[in-house]
C-alpha cells in the first residue's frame, strides 16, 4: 500500500466516522480529548496494521489513542428521490 492509498483510505473512514457521529453524538461524548483516532478495518489487514504500528508511535508521544474496529463500508448510494432525464433541445 502506498503512502496515498494509506492516506485516501483513511480519509474515507474519517469521513463516514464523522457522519455517524453526526447521527450518534453520544459516542463523540466517549472519545478523550485530543485523542488520535484510528481504524482497524476488519476486511483490510494491511491498512490495520499500519494503523495499528501509528498509534504505537502516539502512544509513545503520550497521545491519547482510540481505536474504531470497522467491519466494512456498504457500498455508496445515491440520495436522489426518483430522478428523471428530459432532453433539453436545442437552445
Amino acid at each position: 500500500m502506498t503512502e496515498q492509498e494509506f492516506f485516501e483510505k483513511n480519509l474515507e473512514l474519517a469521513t463516514e466516522f464523522s457522519k455517524y457521529l453526526l447521527d450518534h453524538p453520544e459516542i463523540e461524548s466517549k472519545l478523550p480529548k485530543d485523542a488520535q483516532v484510528l481504524f482497524l478495518l476488519e476486511n483490510d489487514p494491511v491498512l490495520t496494521q499500519k494503523n495499528l504500528e501509528l498509534a504505537k508511535k502516539h502512544r509513545q508521544e503520550g497521545q491519547p489513542v482510540v481505536f474504531v474496529r470497522i467491519k466494512g463500508l456498504r457500498p455508496e448510494t445515491s440520495r436522489l428521490i426518483e430522478p428523471h432525464l428530459e432532453e433539453a433541445g436545442r437552445l
